[in-house]
């Protein structure tokens, strides 16, 4: 005999079911089918356009084209060793300045460096000034902190002995640096080198190098490097080209762009937030590997901000935001002065390598205020969540397709490009 209880059914949000694993897997399989037959397309219809080697002949084919390369080795020259109180807050301001703009007087001047070669050398650039600047900051604070006796010293990493990495790692027993011990060239190189923005005197340090992590990093560098790569010749070279035409008469909207931009850009975040950064890292013992959080989860724009790029977001916290609030500034002045100078960034490491100036970067970065409050106030939950996903599926490309619009009016007019327009 059927019996009957008070219940609601499994898909009413009243029944506190969550177990949707199995509708999981079919957007997963449905997601993998509908795109394997665009990629199947593509290959009926332009046949294998990979070739491993077209990018490497590009230079080597043409010396001029290596400025960018020497502008990266040439940063060295920018580092700084221990240097005096009244001297240093001159040098370091020079220095910092060299850094920022010398290597866009270069790119802007030298007409033979590629727009690839320059977004790399201005990203390093980028890198090495911002750890100057915290390289600066906590030296500083030490000083600061030296003249008053009873005041705890804040930069003993409490995380160089946390149970994560003694459990991860083993346990590693390493004498603790005090200001000014740290002020020496070894530790300053080391820190240039480290993947972080953020300097401390003591590092939580691996005991030893663990061959097989370290290799396996280093062949998904390799395969998704090699990934990326043909992604772009295979599908994205062939659709922007076959787009020209249409971009002529400013139909910027061709969202057939959008999956295979959104696809390079998850394998970029998995290729440098966990592969490269964990090789670095595993190679110097550097022992925190938080790289990025769980921001696929994200409800929130902010929340998304605020855990994709941990180093980044640790940098502006300690180093802008907070120093913001202690000079008694509001949240909000200080939430958007960090979207303000991230907008810089972003716009600096497009714009200069393609010698326009269009602030396509920086408006979409600066529309993400607007964007985190609509979506903050309006989407709850897996609703939030989706809006994310569809602002990061559709916001990027639209932006991305603006720049090669551009870019190809600019330096091509009506006439098709031989080869893809940003390595040529």
């Amino acid at each position: 005999f059927p019996r009957f209880s008070l219940q609601e059914s499994l898909l009413s949000s009243a029944s506190g079911y969550s177990n949707y694993r199995g509708i999981l897997n079919w957007c997963v399989i449905m997601l993998v089918l509908s795109n394997a037959r665009l990629f199947l397309e593509n290959l009926l219809k332009y046949g294998i356009l990979v070739d491993p080697i077209q990018v490497i002949s590009l230079f080597l084919k043409d010396p001029y084209r290596w400025p960018a390369a020497c502008l990266v080795i040439g940063k060295g020259v920018c580092v700084c060793g221990a240097i005096g109180e009244n001297v240093g807050i001159i040098i370091h301001s020079i220095n910092l300045s060299t850094v920022l703009f010398f290597p866009v007087a270069t790119l802007l001047m030298v007409n033979s460096v590629t727009p690839v070669g320059g977004v790399l050398a201005l990203a390093v650039y980028t890198i090495l000034f911002l750890k100057l600047y915290s390289y600066k900051d906590v030296n500083k604070w030490c000083r600061e902190i030296q003249y008053s006796a009873d005041a705890p010293d804040p930069f003993r990493s409490p995380s160089s002995t946390g149970p994560t990495v003694q459990r991860l790692n083993g346990a590693a027993s390493r004498s603790q640096v005090h200001y000014p011990g740290n002020l020496t060239h070894r530790d300053m190189y080391y820190f240039v080198f480290a993947p972080t923005l953020c300097y401390e005197l003591n590092f939580p340090r691996s005991p030893r190098i663990r061959k097989r992590f370290l290799l396996r990093r280093l062949f998904e560098m390799l395969f998704f490097m090699q990934l990326l790569v043909g992604l772009i010749q295979q599908w994205m070279v062939p659709t922007i080209q076959n787009s020209m035409k249409p971009f002529q008469v400013n139909s910027f909207f061709n969202f057939y762009n959008d999956v295979p931009n959104h696809f390079i850009w998850l394998i970029f975040f998995y290729w440098f937030f966990h592969s490269s950064l964990n090789f670095v890292a595993e190679l110097m013992q550097f022992g925190d590997r938080e790289f990025y959080r769980d921001w696929w989860n994200s409800e929130t724009i902010t929340y998304f901000w605020q855990n994709w790029n941990i180093p980044v977001h640790k940098w502006c916290l300690r180093h802008f935001y907070k120093p913001m609030l202690k000079r008694g500034m509001s949240k909000w002045v200080g939430q958007t002065a960090v979207f303000l100078i991230s907008a810089f960034f972003h716009e600096y490491l497009v714009s200069v390598p393609l010698k326009m100036f269009r602030l396509w970067a920086f408006m979409g970065m600066m529309a993400q205020l607007p964007l985190a409050w609509l979506v903050g106030r309006v989407f709850q939950g897996n609703y939030g969540n989706a809006a994310v996903w569809i602002s990061l599926i559709i916001g990027q490309p639209i932006a991305v397709l603006m720049y090669v619009h551009d870019y190809y009016v600019l330096h091509y007019g009506g006439e098709e490009p031989a080869a893809p327009v940003l390595l040529s």
